[in-house]
């Protein structure tokens, strides 16, 4: 199963993952950051159906308190997990993998927070903005380091290319994937080039063409 993990600048469309879907019809899945969806789901559902696809992230409602939410779009387009941020950590099952999410900053606030977690095959972490600081870099890379050898699970992070924590006038991208045992398959700092992941192989690629999109970040 071969994942596309992408770094998108925020907006308020979804066009980048249009782009994205676009331009790598062989991949399985998507993965993308916290809220970056925003209130453009039911957009997202059609772009999975449409492209047979399986999305992975965030998205944001904002009536509620906190806005953040993790969301897992399957290939038919239906939403098949939609929980809101700091609630009890939800597994659904995908196409065969037991699949769980944390979102940005519960990764150090609560980890994963389920009685349940046996067989965990894939934790994903979708981040919102990016790191501001080297230290704060250093903890969240550490901390999921950390989740993969307590769960004996492949984890992955993302977070956008763009934009900063409180008015911080640093923000670090950051892309992660550690296998069940702890080992890094890569760490990306500053680098918010499109990857995809084949699971079975471990093996990471860059697909061309680069999107217009991430230019000049």
């Amino acid at each position: 199963m071969k994942f596309l993990i992408i770094q998108p600048k925020l907006e308020k469309s979804i066009v980048q993952l249009e782009s994205e879907l676009h331009n790598n019809p062989s991949v399985d899945v998507v993965i993308f950051p916290e809220g970056y969806l925003n209130e453009n789901v039911e957009q997202a559902c059609l772009l999975a159906k449409n492209y047979n696809k399986i999305f992975i992230g965030g998205h944001r409602r904002l009536n509620d308190s906190p806005k953040d939410r993790a969301i897992i779009i399957n290939r038919s387009g239906d939403i098949i997990l939609d929980r809101i941020k700091y609630s009890q950590t939800a597994f659904k099952s995908v196409e065969g993998l037991k699949i769980g999410q944390i979102l940005c900053d519960e990764l150090v606030k609560q980890g994963v927070k389920n009685e349940d977690t046996r067989g965990i095959d894939l934790i994903v972490h979708p981040i919102g903005v990016g790191m501001f600081s080297e230290e704060q870099f250093d903890e969240w890379i550490n901390e999921a380091k950390k989740l993969a050898i307590i769960y004996k699970t492949m984890i992955i992070g993302t977070s956008h290319a763009d934009g900063s924590f409180r008015g911080s006038d640093v923000s670090i991208p950051i892309a992660y994937c550690f296998d069940k045992n702890g080992d890094s398959i890569f760490v990306s700092k500053n680098d918010v080039r499109t990857r995809i992941l084949d699971i079975q192989t471990k093996t990471v690629s860059f697909p061309q063409p680069h999107s217009q999109y991430w230019e000049n970040v």
